[in-house]
């Protein structure tokens, strides 16, 4: 099961966020490649708790949507929408600077690979209650989503 701690998956990660430009054209979604790269520099953050939440999520437990999300092989569905604290429309972070954005999602997630669990959010929004590897598997579903996203 891949996740950003494996170094051989993070580095296909790395090599996919290095291809991405900023015309980039998206295959769904309303996001462009550089509100996609806020997007996910937010959620990232986020759970390491370096962009606080502006309200906690519940701790409840989800077992079988988290399973569904995180073990199954099937890649996520389109159109789902995200925490408008993450939406660059929203609450989210505006984009400034392509490259900066880019090493801000980069640096996040070599810092989720590292992390230790109890400096994590305790809890996502819609999977409940996350352990780390849970967490640095749902950073290489999210952030694969969003590279296909834009055909990387």
């Amino acid at each position: 099961m891949k996740t950003v701690a494996d170094p051989h998956v993070r580095q296909s990660i790395v090599e996919r966020l290095a291809a991405l430009t900023p015309a980039a054209e998206r295959r769904w979604g309303t996001l462009t490649a550089h509100e996609m790269l806020c997007h996910l520099g937010d959620a990232c953050e986020m759970v390491l708790r370096v962009r606080p939440r502006i309200k906690p999520v519940p701790l409840r437990r989800r077992p079988l949507l988290k399973w569904l999300a995180l073990r199954m092989p099937n890649r996520w569905p389109r159109g789902v929408h995200t925490n408008p604290e993450q939406d660059p429309r929203l609450g989210g972070t505006r984009p400034s600077d392509f490259e900066f954005d880019r090493q801000r999602v980069l640096t996040a997630l070599h810092r989720l690979a590292r992390a230790e669990a109890a400096t994590l959010e305790p809890a996502h929004g819609m999977l409940g209650i996350m352990s780390l590897r849970d967490w640095q598997r749902w950073a290489y579903k999210h952030t694969d989503y969003h590279l296909r996203q834009f055909g990387l």
